[in-house]
């Protein structure tokens, strides 16, 4: 299988500004939340990537996009009808073939170089000819905010599993009841890390308007196809989440070169008095 495309969506409205905003790198570089993930993405063997986005910020998005201009395409999703939908506003441009696909609200921290996350997954997928979502333990508080799947881990493989559900933001009782993973830590879920490697069975049910989100698109692919899930050697951080920039960005800090001033700083920080707000 070969995996030449991807296809990352920034076109939700509460999503669509997020990969505008401003980071520091971990080698101290100030850069886009879109072009870093513009660098993991097409640092590795991916091709050409189509940007979904919404009416009228096409030109905002093609400043940011830096040295990847000419791989980068742009998709305009018309209209605002979901996740799902947006996914399938990239279906000319993925042609039938399977593809990569990242969200654009989160920020990934991996010891890994550029491009190494994008690449583990597609040579998976290849490998394994079907379809691998990233995935990272959760503790169960935070099942609300991802998708979540269940299945059977892989003799001799590790991290790797079967998938056999899929439940886009299940209570703790549906996760409790459909997702248990044997082996997995008690309290922790496997919920989707934000990158997946998609056959285009995938796409073609999106563009059918059959689904709201990709979570029950893949749901149902379990029952026609191979799909594995994958842990990675990462952490995914959403900033759409409140302080949740903040806390990405203290995160890439902290595992990079400048980790001990950093440090120093927050100490500082905590040990300045703060006046309480009163009721």
């Amino acid at each position: 299988m070969n995996v030449r495309k991807a296809v990352i969506t920034a076109a939700g409205r509460r999503q669509r500004g997020i990969p505008l905003q401003r980071v520091i790198d971990r080698d101290g570089v100030e850069k886009s939340v879109l072009r870093a993930l513009l660098d993991e993405v097409l640092t590795g063997p991916i091709e050409e990537l189509g940007l979904v986005v919404a009416p009228h910020d096409e030109a905002a998005y093609l400043e940011l996009a830096g040295e990847h201009l000419s791989r980068v395409r742009i998709i305009v999703q018309a209209e605002p009808r979901g996740y799902g939908h947006a996914i399938a506003c990239a279906q000319n441009f993925t042609a039938g073939e399977p593809f990569f696909h990242c969200v654009s609200d989160h920020l990934f921290v991996s010891s890994l170089a550029p491009g190494g996350l994008t690449q583990q997954l597609v040579e998976l997928a290849a490998r394994e000819c079907c379809s691998v979502s990233a995935v990272q333990a959760t503790p169960e508080r935070l099942l609300t905010d991802f998708g979540a799947v269940g299945g059977q881990r892989i003799s001799g493989r590790d991290g790797l599993y079967r998938v056999q559900a899929v439940l886009e933001k299940p209570t703790p009782t549906e996760a409790e009841q459909q997702l248990v993973v044997p082996g997995l830590r008690a309290g922790h879920y496997l919920c989707f890390f934000g990158m997946h490697v998609l056959t285009p069975l995938v796409m073609e049910w999106l563009a059918s308007g059959e689904f709201a989100n990709l979570a029950e698109a893949v749901a149902k692919l379990v029952q026609h196809e191979t799909y594995l899930a994958t842990e990675v050697p990462a952490r995914r951080y959403d900033l759409g989440l409140r302080y949740g920039l903040m806390n990405a960005q203290l995160a890439v800090a902290l595992a990079g070169p400048d980790r001990e001033d950093v440090l120093a700083r927050l100490v500082e920080l905590l040990a300045v008095p703060h006046p309480v707000p009163r009721a």
